[in-house]
């Protein structure tokens, strides 16, 4: 039991960590929050914004506080100074619960957002949820990458690139539909997930992170300085929108409200391309775990722990890495090519380096390896943008707070426990627990 002068150690030391914190945030935010520069008449007008400066001071003051002295424990007398992690195990639902609830919501959203909505309200949260659904299949393509094969990739938008502008000049170019140019895109995606694959064969960690990196860069430069193939900045507009079976969702003689009997809504397209998007992205997770119980998946989780031991083995590294990176780069040429008739638009603005940094935020968050775990970090992350998209200014610190907050209670992601690929005898449950910080997943 604590005593008196341990509380008032522990509280003295929380109080001197918090200030040090305050002062920091000061200096950061001074130039970042406290002044603002916006366009008026005249020229450029500076504002000065010292609440937002006060409040974030006092934020981070009062949030590290409450960590240090409730949640960050000071050891034991003998044991040194210095504060220690130490927070309480949070049970997590089964996911054998958790998997076909969340599918059954996927399926019946539509239906139940117009019962609720209608047909006008409930637009905005059909496109919410198709972008939603877009960027969990980008995360179950880059979780093959790096939950998997343990392979950090920071360039997966260029593959996401790839494929919309592949599909974008075949539909224009050749006049092809969209299910004919979908597997093409993700042929041409694949591709360049082996020409990238080849050069960084021999790198690991931080090294194949920055060749990753510069590999997207290069895309999306090229992208937006070749303007008589790719439009260059102006983009390519026109694309053509999917259809049903040959019907397009288009008011009149031959639309798909008078095929079926119905009064014609826009909304009939969106609900469309909900599915679709659905559609691809449980084949994406369909194809992951299949292939994660095939030899090929255990290839790359050896490959993940221990690239040395995984060469002793016999296994052959070079077609391990190539098979991962042209897998997730097709998924993502698909998910590049339901973007790009999604929108009917596509610019090179569209792919940078922080679309990026949210597909691996929510691999990451959400556990790496773990299918479900992405789901409910595109979740959190995706919807918490549009949530608090009205907070355009503060919106970018809500979202850094929040993986912060994440971070702290769950290390490892908001999915720890998986299942094993390959089971001797009684399959156990592998979590967090059961291997050492950087070694494995």
């Amino acid at each position: 039991m604590a005593t008196v002068a341990d509380q008032d150690s522990r509280l003295v030391a929380s109080l001197k960590d918090s200030i040090v914190a305050g002062v920091l945030t000061l200096a950061l935010s001074f130039f970042l929050i406290g002044l603002n520069t916006n366009i008026a008449p005249g020229g450029l007008v500076l504002e000065q914004r010292w609440l937002a400066v006060a409040v974030a001071v006092a934020v981070v003051f009062a949030g590290r506080f409450l960590l240090n002295y409730f949640v960050w424990r000071r050891p034991g007398a003998g044991q040194g100074g210095g504060l220690s992690f130490a927070i309480p195990k949070v049970p997590m639902p089964s996911m054998k619960i958790i998997g076909p609830l969340l599918f059954a919501a996927a399926v019946v959203l539509p239906f139940l957002l117009l019962e609720l909505k209608g047909a006008r309200g409930s637009r905005q949260y059909l496109d919410l949820a198709v972008l939603i659904t877009t960027y969990v299949m980008l995360g179950w393509g880059l979780n093959i990458v790096v939950g998997l094969a343990g392979l950090l990739d920071l360039g997966y938008v260029a593959f996401y690139a790839v494929g919309a502008y592949s599909f974008a000049l075949l539909a224009q170019t050749f006049d092809l539909g969209f299910w004919i140019s979908l597997p093409l895109a993700g042929i041409l995606a694949a591709f360049w997930g082996i020409i990238l694959g080849f050069p960084v064969l021999r790198l690991r960690g931080d090294y194949l992170a920055i060749v990753t990196l510069a590999f997207g860069e290069i895309v999306r430069i090229v992208l937006l300085n070749w303007y008589q193939f790719t439009g260059g900045p102006d983009g390519i507009s026109g694309i053509p929108r999917p259809t049903f079976f040959g019907i397009d969702f288009t008011r009149g003689e031959g639309g798909f409200a008078e095929t079926f009997g119905l009064e014609y809504s826009p909304i009939h397209r969106i609900i469309f391309l909900y599915y679709v998007i659905l559609a691809l992205a449980l084949l994406t997770n369909f194809v992951t775990l299949r292939l994660r119980r095939l030899p090929i998946g255990r290839a790359w989780e050896a490959l993940r722990e221990d690239e040395i031991a995984c060469r002793s083995l016999g296994i052959n590294t070079t077609n391990t890495k190539l098979t991962a990176f042209a897998i997730g780069a097709m998924f993502a040429g698909f998910a590049g090519s339901f973007f790009a008739t999604r929108q009917g638009f596509i610019s090179p603005e569209s792919f940078t380096f922080i679309e990026s940094a949210i597909i691996l935020a929510i691999v990451v968050l959400g556990g790496l390896g773990s299918q479900i775990g992405v789901v409910i970090a595109a979740v959190v992350l995706i919807g918490g943008f549009e949530v608090f998209r009205e907070f355009s200014d503060y919106r970018m610190l809500i979202f850094g707070l929040a993986m912060v907050v994440i971070m702290v209670w769950k290390p490892r992601g908001l999915i720890t426990t998986r299942k094993p690929s390959a089971v001797y005898k009684k399959q156990k449950a592998i979590g967090a627990d059961m291997v050492a910080q950087g070694e494995g997943h």
